[in-house]
């Protein structure tokens, strides 16, 4: 494999406690590294894991996972954990991912997830969402698309995220959140392609003629809690 392979990176550095006596990542951490790679992988695809997997009634469960050795990671290394999924077929689904060290290829794996019932953990098909999300993303296609709109209109999904955000995650008194300038803003809320809005900010005129951008608002699974700005 190689790095141009991949659409997706994750970047990690070789912590102390992961090297072993023979100075060398103990093996068992790289499939660690590789499930690190997984869940960041699903915020590339701009989803709340646990609340898509909801919409989706459904969950996957790992059926095979193999590794590949061909050399190793030393303490402080900087490592890039490439990830894609490769195919996807009635129920399973079959992610590759391979680890370098600049250009070196170290590790590689197979991953293999099957979409199931959570309740009986028995197989069902894979979502056609979620199938087109998969393909799209490795296909490059955009993750995201934003509406734009009033109060009335999109006030619900704008609220939600901002509660999350600035109440319940920065403790902002809720009385602050809310003010007389939502109703004449126009405001912006990016949709992942289940659906699920995850940002939001608002455009509001200003006296002197300017126009001001202000409660600025991300899911925590797509990036930075809130702006500095609000």
């Amino acid at each position: 494999m190689k790095r141009e392979d991949f659409r997706f990176f994750h970047r990690l550095r070789v912590r102390w406690a992961e090297v072993d006596m023979q100075k060398i990542v103990f093996n068992a951490h790289y499939l660690m590294y590789f499930d690190t790679a997984v869940a960041d992988y699903w915020r590339a695809l701009a989803m709340p894991y646990e609340e898509g997997m909801h919409q989706l009634q459904g969950d996957i469960y790992v059926k095979k996972a193999g590794i590949e050795f061909h050399a190793s990671a030393r303490m402080d290394d900087r490592l890039d954990v490439g990830m894609k999924c490769e195919r996807i077929g009635n129920s399973s689904m079959l992610f590759r991912g391979a680890i370098f060290r600049a250009e070196e290829l170290l590790i590689t794996c197979e991953l293999v997830y099957v979409f199931a019932d959570p309740a009986t953990q028995t197989s069902r098909p894979v979502p056609p969402l979620l199938r087109e999300m998969l393909t799209g993303f490795e296909a490059g296609q955009p993750m995201l698309h934003v509406k734009t709109g009033s109060w009335q209109e999109l006030g619900p999904d704008a609220g939600r995220i901002r509660t999350a955000v600035f109440v319940e995650e920065q403790r902002i008194p809720a009385e602050l959140e809310w003010d007389e300038a939502d109703a004449g803003a126009v405001h912006a809320v990016a949709y992942n392609r289940l659906g699920q809005a995850v940002a939001t900010g608002r455009l509001l005129p200003s006296d002197g003629g300017q126009a001001k951008i202000g409660r600025m608002a991300v899911h925590q699974c797509c990036g930075a809690a809130g702006s500095a700005s609000r």
